[in-house]
């Protein structure tokens, strides 16, 4: 039966600590003679935009010895009237494992429940546990083990909001979260993450004492037709230098990007000396290989 990676706590406290310790061992191995997916070929399936999910998945594959294959919604039947089901069908005769990236969780699941390969998230409208593989690799390779550390996260309660929801019950760290009211994360994803989850009434009370400052853009893909609403909503959820100054002094500071600089983080901010975004950034490829051998080559 293939193993699926919709959300991060599809994987245990222990496999998520191997495969991102693997990343970071990926990333410092110069071999270019490793080619463990000779032969093998990932389909990924995008009805959403990308620059990050699209390249390290695709890159990684070709690095790697394997083959990526692209496929948009408007260029195949999966746009059009053929069933999720059916397509999981097809696909997983014909290639070793599914990445997919839309706006569906539930649309997921049910590719995820016909495939014969595993189905990897590489975005949904609740979570995106790639991006958590590789900031939890940024993260531990800037300042070691996050356990029992503090990260805080500023602005919408959106889907990489719930990533590090699950990461913190993980890996052992508190997440302390603000977000304007209407904004909240997921209640029930909250309640299961139990005290590793603090909801705070402003920016500064998250920010105070934290090793980590998070942030993500104010509108996310889909939500356009709401900029106008949450500029006014998020104006005080501005990551700038006075932010950061309530954080310790060695804070870091991760954005999945892309980013708004101005909107959600100052340009000081992003492109100063606490911020990790681009490390953050190329870790998307080596965490992504990482987890492509678990699947792959489960022990």
């Amino acid at each position: 039966m293939a193993r699926h990676f919709l959300k991060l706590s599809d994987l245990s406290a222990v496999e998520a600590r191997r495969i991102v310790a693997r990343a970071s061992e990926l990333k410092c191995q110069p071999d270019r003679s490793y080619r463990p997916f000779v032969g093998r070929s990932l389909a990924m399936i995008f009805t959403k935009n990308s620059t990050r999910t699209r390249v390290s998945f695709e890159a990684g594959m070709a690095r790697y010895g394997g083959h990526a294959l692209f496929l948009s919604a408007g260029n195949t039947q999966i746009g059009r009237d053929e069933p999720i089901a059916d397509t999981a069908r097809v696909l997983s005769r014909m290639c070793d494992a599914i990445m997919i990236r839309n706006d569906s969780q539930a649309d997921q699941s049910e590719l995820a429940a016909h495939s014969r390969v595993p189905v990897i998230n590489g975005l949904s409208d609740l979570h995106h546990p790639c991006q958590l593989l590789a900031d939890l690799q940024c993260w531990t390779e800037h300042a070691g083990d996050p356990a029992g550390k503090l990260a805080a996260w500023i602005g919408d309660g959106n889907n990489v909001c719930h990533s590090w929801i699950e990461a913190a019950a993980l890996f052992g760290f508190t997440l302390r979260i603000a977000t304007p009211r209407g904004f909240e994360p997921d209640a029930e994803l909250v309640r299961t993450a139990g005290t590793a989850i603090q909801i705070c009434a402003t920016p500064e009370a998250a920010v105070k004492g934290a090793d980590l400052v998070i942030t993500d853009t104010w509108t996310s893909m889909g939500q356009e037709a709401e900029t106008q609403r949450r500029l006014t909503a998020f104006k005080a959820y501005h990551v700038n230098e006075a932010l950061m100054a309530c954080a310790k002094p060695n804070a870091l500071f991760m954005h999945c990007l892309p980013a708004h600089r101005g909107e959600e983080v100052s340009a000081a901010v992003i492109d100063g000396p606490q911020s990790i975004v681009w490390d953050e950034a190329e870790n998307r490829l080596w965490a992504q290989m990482a987890l492509l051998e678990f699947l792959f080559f489960p022990s």
